[in-house]
């Protein structure tokens, strides 16, 4: 049989190498290999995979050298966010100072480094002990010739600094700063007023005074469309495969620090050495009050002595194995209280009655207090719990179940105490006046590769079945719940309830309605989704936004009143010279004054509010102004006290106050022209592709 197929296994594989052949020649493979080795371009420009990851690890890198810990997958995208957005930075900036034309000479880049002030990003390598730039040191790095190699890359560096600055001053000589800018920003930092002012409330205006019809809602709608427009956004259904261990992952977990604990017991080595190879948090001595420990773990402390080695403890960081070094005495009282939270009657606030008919269960009538505490305390952390609130310091509660708290005897509930959360029966549980100095190895309670690729499994399984089949029904059919995000745009940094994923975003906008996904990893499991809902780009329609519309309408109408009242107050004033008569007119008037007001502070009892400020500030003193509209309706304001203008002062910050709102200037015309460039740039941004 072997031989009588052999001519159809010759043809077939024949024309397997003809078809090769071809691809070879023709550009599908061009297509194929860019397809698979680019993650993207910048106006053309291809950003190799290769680059990208190698981005993206120094970035890894970093973070990992700072915080002494692997970098959690859901943090990933994060970082390769800000890996590719430097990636696209740094090409659009040469390509700007090759448009510029922009250079460096070689003598340039000398001077900058054998100059007086050389480079931080070098000089930072040649720093003492006391923090001084070692410049003997660095002279003879520069001159030594086994450095060449090393000289070429810093003179590379030096010279792509020298190119972004020089870009930098060009985009920089456009900032002007005026003598009224700096002018104004004296004013700000340095005259204060005091004011006396009438207040016409918008919110005092009775609804009947604010009419509001169609044609007004009809009319507000047209002239402020532009603030009801949305971009074209997408819903998507989903079903999500949380990351979570699973029973054996905690046992397995368990069981090695069983294993590490036995070890323990007859290893001559430190505990830091297991800690410096088992432990996921890096090694301390600490030296902690029982608060300071986490809740589970707290009594076996206590009741520790010096050496005891305790654990494994199931604690909120995970499983964790200590060991007491030590522990002495201290000033700082902890104690361990329980529970039971009553709540307040409202229509009888100062009534105790249903908290000391627990109290006297409790008590005369000699039922359990942790089970009364299930039974009806209104603490849901503590009431599963018997009550109990574990060990806590000075300062941790508040003041009136502190002082009972502290002051009650071991074991002896007490009276009910009233606080802002309702009425407490406490029993307080334990005293000690002692830190602890312990070392600890700590794993966390993470999903085991077996679990993870289950968990995967499963999900592109219902993602076959759904896609075939129909989402809701295999989600129905196996348990699974459904979910569906709010709306989000293509350029959103996040989903709804899942996080960030780009190729999730891609396919929900690339897709139509009751497409399927393939499995998508986003930080906290695997999701596969449904395309719920298109929404197009436009305009809102009256309809759904009449009611905001139609308060926003029944708002301006109650300004004008309010202004119009004003006026008539502003009338009156004028007449008898008094604010005080604005009462005459509207009863709800507020007469009121505020001392040493500035246009960076806070008014008391207003807010922030630049139109009172500034006009308080052009204001003629002791002068009543006419009408106008502030924040929080209409004011007529009198200027009793002004810091006068100090001509000598301004003289001498002048040159300062210049320079202060030059380099904030500076800091944001950069960014914002980058901004600008990055929008009017071809970005093709692959990432997708490449990460699920």
């Amino acid at each position: 049989r072997m031989r009588s197929l052999a001519p159809w296994f010759i043809i077939t594989v024949g024309g397997l190498f003809v078809l090769f052949m071809v691809l070879s020649d023709s550009r599908i493979t061009d297509i194929i290999t860019q397809r698979s080795n680019n993650i993207g371009s910048v106006n053309g420009e291809d950003i190799t995979y290769q680059e990208f990851t190698n981005v993206l690890e120094q970035y890894r890198q970093f973070q990992v050298n700072q915080t002494g810990q692997e970098i959690p997958e859901n943090q990933m995208e994060m970082l390769r966010e800000n890996a590719w957005q430097l990636l696209v930075n740094q090409r659009l900036l040469r390509m700007k100072i090759d448009e510029l034309g922009l250079t460096v000479t070689d003598e340039e880049v000398r001077e900058a480094l054998l100059g007086p002030n050389p480079p931080a990003s070098v000089t930072q390598y040649f720093v003492d002990s006391t923090g001084s730039f070692n410049r003997e040191a660095y002279e003879a790095a520069i001159y030594n010739p086994q450095n060449k190699q090393a000289m070429i890359q810093v003179e590379e560096q030096v010279r792509d600094e020298l190119l972004q600055k020089k870009l930098q001053d060009q985009i920089n000589a456009s900032i002007v700063i005026s003598d009224d800018q700096i002018m104004q920003r004296y004013v700000e930092q340095n005259i204060k007023m005091d004011v006396k002012y009438v207040l016409v409330n918008t919110n005092t205006i009775e609804d009947s005074a604010a009419q509001v019809s169609e044609d007004d809602i009809e009319d507000f709608y047209e002239e402020n469309k532009d603030n009801y427009k949305i971009d074209p956004q997408r819903k998507v259904k989903y079903v999500l495969f949380r990351k979570k261990a699973s029973e054996g992952d905690s046992t397995a977990i368990r069981n090695n620090l069983n294993d590490i604990v036995t070890k323990l017991s007859t290893d001559t080595s430190s505990f830091k050495t297991y800690v410096e190879i088992y432990s996921d948090q890096p090694y301390k001595k600490d030296s902690v009050s029982v608060s300071q420990i986490p809740a589970e773990a707290q009594d076996a402390i206590v009741n520790a002595s010096a050496g005891d080695i305790l654990g494994p403890l199931m604690t909120s960081e995970g499983y964790a194995v200590y060991r007491m070094v030590d522990k002495f005495r201290t000033d700082d009282i902890t104690v361990k209280a329980s529970h039971i939270l009553v709540s307040i009657d409202p229509q009888n606030p100062n009534n105790d009655s249903l908290a000391m008919a627990v109290y006297n269960r409790v008590t005369k009538g000699g039922e359990d207090f942790g089970e009364v505490a299930r039974e009806i305390s209104q603490d849901p952390g503590s009431g599963s719990k018997g009550g109990d609130l574990g060990w806590f310091g000075k300062g941790m509660m508040v003041p009136e179940f502190e002082k009972a708290a502290f002051g009650g005897r071991i074991g002896v509930v007490q009276r009910p105490v009233k606080s802002q959360f309702g009425w407490h029966i406490i029993k307080t549980t334990g005293r000690i006046s002692e830190k602890f100095v312990v070392e600890k190895i700590v794993n966390k309670i993470e999903p085991s590769h077996t679990t993870l690729d289950r968990l995967y499994e499963n999900a592109n399984d219902f993602s076959y079945l759904a896609d075939s089949e129909g989402f809701e029904k295999i989600a129905s059919e196996l348990g699974y719940d459904v979910i569906e995000t709010t709306g989000f745009k293509e350029d959103a940094r996040t989903i709804p309830g899942l996080g960030t994923n780009k190729a999730l975003t891609v396919f929900a906008f690339e897709n139509g309605i009751g497409s399927v996904s393939p499995v998508f990893n986003v930080p906290s499991g695997y999701a596969v989704v449904m395309v719920s809902e298109i929404i197009k780009g436009g305009y809102k329609p009256l309809e759904e936004v009449k009611d905001a519309v139609t308060n926003l309408v029944k708002t301006e109408k109650k300004k004008e009143k309010s202004l119009s009242i004003a006026r008539q107050i502003y009338d009156r004033i004028k007449q008898t010279n008094t604010m005080k008569s604005a009462h005459e007119v509207y009863n709800k008037a507020v007469l009121d004054s505020v001392t040493s007001i500035t246009f960076t502070g806070t008014i008391p009892k207003i807010g922030k509010d630049y139109a009172f400020v500034q006009k308080a500030y052009e204001a003629p003193m002791n002068e009543f102004t006419e009408p106008f509209m502030g924040s929080r309706g209409s004011f007529i304001i009198n200027v009793t006290n002004k810091t006068a203008f100090d001509s000598t002062a301004y003289s001498i910050q002048k040159s300062s106050i210049r320079n202060t709102i030059q380099n904030q200037k500076k800091s944001t015309m950069f960014t914002n022209w980058l901004n600008q460039i990055k929008q009017e740039a071809s970005i093709v941004d692959n990432r997708h592709m490449f990460y699920r």
